[in-house]
């Protein structure tokens, strides 16, 4: 493997290749949430995951498995849920899109875009390095423009975020897909910052949130992080950061944007699919939340 391929295949840029390979299975099921044809070609490009499954018929315990069952169909779902709201944003107007820590998202690839749209994909050099590569080699081409931006989200990203064509006087849609509880405390409130100063009015931000109950011991030795870390290497656990994390929602409206906060189980009974709660559950403190800069979307 390149060194590309080996630093994706490892720590924390290997959740990627996790929710790649939960896009592939739901991608395969006859009522998939989400088709994301590129997906399993992420996953089989890399020795190291070439063996994890794609369908959902290849898993033993079905959709019983805590993790290519459950915790997969959660990735579905929550792929479908901000699929849906960037194409409704890019319907209503906007066509500057930010997708940080876009690790193998093809959103730019397979949404149905309206014309003039652009997606800044901002991810470490060796995430965007595979991905191109991947893509490359599948002749991916088509849906909006994309631009990567090679930066690390705890460091000084603006700039780069700049030179690659980005208008901070433009209305923009910001997604932080499953990148918060990686940050610290400080580099989640620094982030929301810079996320506020460069958003024009009409801005958005849709980003998902987690914590721990008080009492977590069941949580984190239930069967999905034990599953995940014994069976292909991902322990969620030691990646997600242990400071007490900050609500962000609350600074945002505090800086004159609306936000509202949803819970994935409200979705998987819109959709009709999707997890459903269960005792102990480490999904039942994550929260979808969508946010609005003053002069929101339609």
């Amino acid at each position: 493997m390149t060194t590309a391929e080996e630093r994706v295949a490892a720590g924390v840029s290997r959740t990627a290749l996790m929710v790649a390979a939960a896009r592939a299975i739901e991608s395969n099921r006859d009522d998939a949430l989400a088709v994301d044809g590129y997906a399993e070609h992420f996953v089989r490009a890399l020795p190291d995951t070439e063996g994890w499954p794609l369908r959902i018929e290849d898993v033993a315990d079905g959709d019983a498995d805590p993790l290519w069952g459950r915790l997969a169909r959660y990735f579905g779902l929550r792929t479908r849920v901000f699929d849906d709201h960037l194409t409704r944003v890019a319907r209503a107007g906007t066509r500057q899109f930010v997708l940080l820590g876009a690790g193998l998202d093809t959103r730019a690839l397979r949404l149905d875009w309206p014309g003039g749209c652009t997606v800044f994909e901002v991810d470490h050099e060796h995430v965007l390095a595979f991905k191109q590569r991947v893509l490359d080699g599948l002749g991916a081409s088509g849906g909006a423009a994309r631009a990567p931006v090679a930066a690390d989200l705890r460091g000084t990203w603006p700039p780069r975020l700049v030179e690659a064509g980005f208008d901070p006087a433009a209305p923009t849609a910001w997604l932080a897909e499953g990148i918060f509880m990686f940050l610290s405390h400080t580099a989640e409130r620094r982030l929301v910052r810079e996320l506020d100063r460069l958003s024009a009015p009409g801005s958005g931000l849709a980003f998902e949130f987690k914590t721990f109950p008080a009492d977590g011991a069941p949580v984190r030795t239930g069967p999905l992080y034990t599953v995940a870390r014994k069976r292909i290497g991902v322990d969620l656990l030691s990646l997600f950061n242990p400071d007490p994390r900050p609500d962000s929602a609350t600074d945002l409206a505090a800086r004159g944007w609306t936000a509202t906060s949803r819970a994935p189980f409200e979705f998987t009974r819109e959709h009709g699919r999707g997890p459903t709660p269960e005792p102990d559950d480490p999904l039942e403190d994550n929260r979808w939340i969508f946010a609005e800069k003053r002069g929101g979307w339609a």
